[in-house]
């Protein structure tokens, strides 16, 4: 039994945690899109506009915030005209990135953004600067969002919207250090500038721009980069990472894996922290009025694919291990809250760390999607002081720190609800934390308590669609102190009022 304290200080609130950072990915990648979002209008499963409406319910009820599109390395082979207009005259190509599938573009802009309307989330736009033009990028921000007589804007009410579009997050390239282009970070920087420059505002519409930041642990893109570009140019630059076990080669399985596996993979996670903190050094010296934020728009496990399946469609089960691969990154995030402006989990269905899964009209709520929703409460309110007195978990010489947290408080009909989330990545040791609160304050009524636990390689499959879900219960919670237990490979959220 792992003992130990938990001290939380709701009076220093550190800063505001964006919802953003519980944002999701969605690429043309293997059942993403077809299939796992959308299926046409002509199909038996319950659709709106030819948009799942499983997935739409799903994706509302964790509050999803922000959806990134349409790519991932699609997105430097996509041309927005292809997908527009009548189903019959769009292009069919093939998608050479993702298992030389042909793309007959069915989902488009217009569908995209109808999906984000249907969710109430934002979109982020990721435009084409590898294979694409500067006039092509200007001129779909101006197709989405202008309003008036341009021709753009007439175009765009002939094929069935006649009022503008709300766009704010526009990527500018995606991994322009690899499949985007393979680029020098100077001269990325100068084609940045050239793309942005010509991303206009229309129609009240603000863009928030984002630029390709690092791979990982490339600290000279991120020096190199924001050498040349300043916050007249970008609101933010992306940071790409990935938890892959083994090597890209051999990535591992996702359910068939040892306990040392499993805390390799951690501690990979964990590798996320020292990612982070270290392009925020150079950051802080090289923008040192924060003007310019971090967005982490792809993060997430990359195991090997399910047997039998299309290699290129980078499908993968998810277990209990991703859900605290997912709790651990999301308390990085968290704690950063002030210089991180979004998180993008790849994907958001049935590509990677998925939140759902879909068979024919079957969909799976992953344990991340899980994990998610005990986090939701998270999303806009202020993340308050906290410190642990934690304790290392391991085996055969990898170690690393059991239990992950995160606290924050918000304004709820005018009492002040406080929301902590932690887990514990011990496999044989549950926890045992004595929640602390400063003089003054109290747990005040009834804390809402979700707990999510199970062996490490439990997943939800489609016959056992509910192995790994929460387990809810209510406690009357009272004073400046309390007892809370934390499971082996488990999840803990608890709202209570202060």
């Amino acid at each position: 039994m792992i003992k130990t304290v938990l001290t939380v200080n709701p009076q220093n609130e550190i800063g505001t945690i964006a919802p953003e950072i519980y944002g999701h990915f969605s690429e043309h990648l293997g059942r993403c899109i077809y299939e796992g979002i959308f299926v046409g209008k002509d199909s038996d499963i319950p659709n709106t506009n030819g948009i799942r409406n499983d997935v739409v319910e799903a994706l509302k009820a964790v509050k999803l915030p922000v959806l990134r599109w349409p790519g991932g390395c699609f997105a430097d082979e996509y041309h927005w005209r292809d997908g527009i207009g009548p189903l019959e005259n769009r292009r069919r190509m093939v998608n050479t990135n993702w298992g030389g599938t042909v793309e007959d573009n069915s989902f488009g802009t217009h569908e995209f953004l109808d999906l984000c309307e249907q969710i109430g989330c934002e979109p982020y736009i990721s435009v084409n600067v590898g294979s694409g033009t500067v006039q092509e990028a200007a001129e779909w921000i101006e197709y989405m969002t202008a309003s008036g007589e341009s021709t753009l804007a007439k175009l765009r009410e002939s094929n069935g919207r006649k009022e503008p579009w709300r766009v704010k997050y526009v990527g500018i390239g995606n991994e322009s250090w690899g499949c985007g282009g393979s680029m020098e970070p100077l001269y990325y920087a100068s084609e940045y500038k050239k793309f942005q420059q010509f991303c206009k505002d229309y129609s009240g519409n603000r863009l928030y721009k984002i630029a390709c930041g690092p791979n990982a642990d490339d600290y000279n893109w991120t020096r190199e980069l924001l050498s040349h570009i300043n916050k007249w140019h970008a609101k933010a630059i992306s940071l790409h990472y990935y938890t892959v076990p083994n090597d890209w080669e051999h990535k591992g399985s996702a359910t068939d894996f040892d306990e040392k596996e499993y805390y390799v993979t951690l501690k990979k996670t964990r590798y996320m922290e020292e990612i982070i903190d270290r392009h925020l050094a150079i950051m802080d010296e090289l923008d040192k009025e924060h003007d310019i934020s971090l967005i982490v728009d792809e993060w997430g496990t990359w195991y090997d694919v399910e047997p039998g399946t299309n290699p290129g469609f980078l499908y993968q089960q998810n277990t209990m291990r991703d859900a605290i691969v997912a709790s651990i990154n999301l308390n990085i995030f968290n704690s950063r809250c002030t210089r991180i402006a979004m998180a993008n989990i790849a994907q958001v269905v049935n590509v990677l760390q998925a939140m759902l899964l879909t068979e024919g009209a079957k969909i799976v709520k992953t344990p991340t999607y899980e994990v998610f929703d005990m986090y939701k409460e998270h999303q806009g309110a202020r993340l308050v002081e906290s410190s642990i007195f934690n304790t290392e978990t391991g085996i055969d010489g990898v170690s690393i720190p059991a239990l992950s947290q995160s606290v924050s408080v918000k304004e709820q009909d005018g009492v002040k609800i406080l929301t902590l989330t932690v887990s514990n990545a011990s496999l044989n040791e549950d926890a045992e934390l004595e929640i602390t609160l400063p003089e003054g304050t109290a747990f005040d009524g009834e804390a809402q308590i979700s707990v999510l636990t199970g062996d490490m390689r439990d997943c939800n499959t489609f016959e056992e669609p509910d192995r790994v879900k929460q387990a809810r219960r209510t406690e009357s919670w009272s004073g400046k102190t309390q007892k809370l237990s934390v499971p082996a490979c488990g999840v803990v959220s608890v709202s209570c009022a202060i």
